[in-house]
């Protein structure tokens, strides 16, 4: 029998900067989950922050990142459930680093990615993973993919996990109805919600995969989308936490009818020069 999940997605709207009252409420949706018998939680892209990289207040609050990185790390041992807190911007240096880990129930980190294709107005500030590869985490729940927010719009993202053997993508993420410009806006005021909603789903369906979306931004939409389905438990704009049954079942069944990874494990596959395969 496949095994079945039940996972939290936190949709936690921060206040700039208010890092202990943001990490509060998050601890605090964490610790319903929990009660509720979930696997696993997870939080948003900027949840202890926003995202305010003019404020003279944010470097020095991102200097303070181990901090929380170790209070997860006790909250899921206490609570015996999986967390994924987001990111968590870390300092080190003269860089700006955008983090995501996968903390295990038992309080130690399985892994972690740091953000590859940063967003037009994050470039003047973070540093991006550059050419490190996207690597799949063994963890509880299975083979686990981390990515955030922008690397949505990268199918390639999407292709190194999944032939790194992941079955769960996992994108905490800050994205805003504002993200598109004047011009996209004319045509549709809810143009993102399109491209959210519509990403979401064909990326699940193109890699039988299962995509665990936490948003921190306006747009809303935080789900679990899955082949054959699309979303499971969405959100729309307001702070909230949606708890689903993740039936992995459904991503066997999508794989034996699409083939996908059969194709990506073919000796010769037409696409291998852009992938490095597990």
């Amino acid at each position: 029998m496949a095994p079945v999940h039940k996972i939290a997605v936190i949709q936690l709207q921060p206040e700039p900067l208010a890092v202990e009252a943001n990490h509060a409420r998050a601890i605090q949706f964490i610790r319903d989950a929990a009660a509720q018998g979930c696997d696993l939680a997870v939080l948003p892209e900027y949840h202890l922050t926003h995202w305010v990289p003019e404020d003279p207040g944010f470097i020095p609050a991102c200097a303070d990142y181990q901090k929380y990185v170790e209070a997860y790390r006790r909250l899921a041992q206490e609570l015996q459930i999986n967390i994924v807190p987001g990111t968590i911007v870390e300092k080190h240096g003269a860089q700006l680093l955008n983090v995501a880990y996968f903390i295990s129930s038992e309080g130690e980190v399985l892994g972690s990615y740091q953000k590859k294709n940063l967003w037009h107005p994050e470039r003047p500030h973070l540093t991006s993973s550059l050419h490190e590869p996207h690597e799949a985490i063994s963890t509880p729940l299975g083979k686990v993919g981390l990515l955030i927010c922008w690397d949505l719009a990268f199918p390639e993202a999407f292709r190194a996990l999944i032939a790194s053997g992941a079955q769960i993508i996992i994108i905490p993420t800050f994205w805003g109805l504002g993200d598109c410009n004047a011009e996209g806006l004319a045509y549709n005021p809810l143009s993102e919600e399109v491209f959210l909603d519509s990403t979401l789903t064909a990326r699940c369906f193109e890699n039988t995969c299962a995509v665990v979306f936490a948003n921190g931004g306006d747009a809303g939409l935080s789900q679990v989308a899955v082949p054959f389905k699309g979303a499971l438990g969405k959100l729309q704009r307001q702070e909230g936490m949606s708890i689903v049954e993740l039936d992995m079942r459904i991503i066997e069944v999508a794989e034996a009818n699409y083939k996908v990874r059969e194709d990506m494990g073919r000796e010769g596959w037409h696409y291998e020069y852009s992938l490095k395969k597990a």
